[in-house]
């Protein structure tokens, strides 16, 4: 696994101490003056300068859907690879007007190994998770494989020119999945953190929440106190292979001294496991977006991060996060390019 150092204090306070003598009332730019400290204190620069971004868009299918918990099929997962590698998904038109590389990350889809692509990235480890309301997601082993899995799309993405980085998803079902681990990880209830996903009805809501409870009360069987467990034995029973694979995308991004940014609640339940296995990974971490599913605030709250943006998004892909690529290139450019007083000139107030 992935080791993070955290970022150095001082240089986070010299940052600070710059961003308030640029030619602007202290605070007038509200957080993107915080924003630009932080790449400042991560790039260990004062001066910090954003390249290139990229996504890794992991994906795996859920033996949950048997349980009728999504609106969708689950035969929609490979198809949408398909559409991820043909450029016609959200995530392609977003990145390209983010400046930004898609790879995408087959870690457990159930079906037919992909055609070569440029950009897909193979290591499926198993075709698909376990039903978790019946039996565990994976073995640890697997969990363990998919973690490095996302670990090494994410170190290619770097070794081609990634400088900010960023995780995405696609599974049907696996909002259950991160509804289901946020529960367990953050010791909530499952109507708390348990939203619609791709707009269930409401007998299907109903049915989702009841799903994510038996869920729970399956692993606390097998494992016992889910909050004192292993965090990757608990990601192994309730989990999903592109939740864990997210998890490891951002401890290698972190691990490289980038900057990594988690998209919505699939990927966030990732950003969750990954800052327990790794706690540093939180100096390096931003919230692309908040989307409008419950448990999204709730993690990010634990997390003790602030989103980006707030755009009702609930598509995943990693388009939220891709989405505050620009935000973050802005604050390191006010940063890196603004005259202080003294350079310009200006009197102070």
């Amino acid at each position: 696994m992935a080791t993070v150092v955290p970022v150095d204090r001082e240089l986070l306070e010299r940052a600070r101490a710059r961003q308030d003598r640029l030619t602007k009332p202290p605070g007038s730019l509200g957080r993107l003056e915080e924003v630009g400290v932080r790449l400042a204190a991560i790039q260990r620069s004062p001066k910090p300068r954003l390249g290139r971004g990229a996504v890794v868009v992991a994906a795996a299918d859920h033996g949950v859907t048997a349980e009728g918990v999504s609106a969708y099929p689950a035969e929609v997962t490979p198809q949408m690879v398909l559409n991820f590698l043909a450029g016609g998904a959200a995530i392609n038109q977003i990145a390209r007007a983010a400046e930004a590389e898609v790879y995408v990350l087959d870690v457990g889809v159930n079906g037919p190994e992909f055609p070569v692509r440029e950009r897909l990235i193979p290591a499926r480890v198993r075709a698909g998770t376990g039903n978790i309301a019946r039996e565990p997601a994976m073995s640890p082993v697997e969990a363990m494989a998919a973690l490095q899995a996302g670990e090494n799309a994410a170190r290619r993405a770097i070794s081609e020119g990634a400088r900010l980085l960023a995780a995405g998803d696609m599974g049907i079902g696996n909002t259950t999945a991160a509804a289901a681990l946020t529960a367990a990880f953050l010791g909530l209830p499952a109507e708390e953190v348990t939203g619609r996903g791709t707009g269930v009805n409401d007998e299907a809501y109903r049915r989702k929440v009841e799903v994510v409870s038996r869920a729970l009360e399956r692993a606390r069987a097998e494992v016992g106190e889910l909050r004192k467990t292993d965090p990757l034995e608990v990601a192994a029973q309730l989990g999903g292979l592109e939740i864990i694979a997210a998890a490891g995308v951002l401890l290698a991004g972190a691990a490289a001294g980038l900057p990594v940014v988690t998209d919505g609640f699939p990927v966030t339940a990732g950003a969750l496991l990954a800052a327990r296995l790794e706690p540093n990974l939180k100096d390096y971490l931003f919230a692309g977006h908040r989307s409008v599913e419950p448990g999204h605030a709730r993690q990010l709250q634990a997390l003790g991060l602030e989103p980006i943006l707030d755009l009702d998004l609930r598509l995943g892909e990693g388009t939220g996060a891709v989405l505050s690529f620009p935000i973050l290139r802005a604050a390191a450019e006010v940063l890196a390019g603004m005259a202080t007083f003294t350079e310009a000139g200006v009197s102070e107030g």
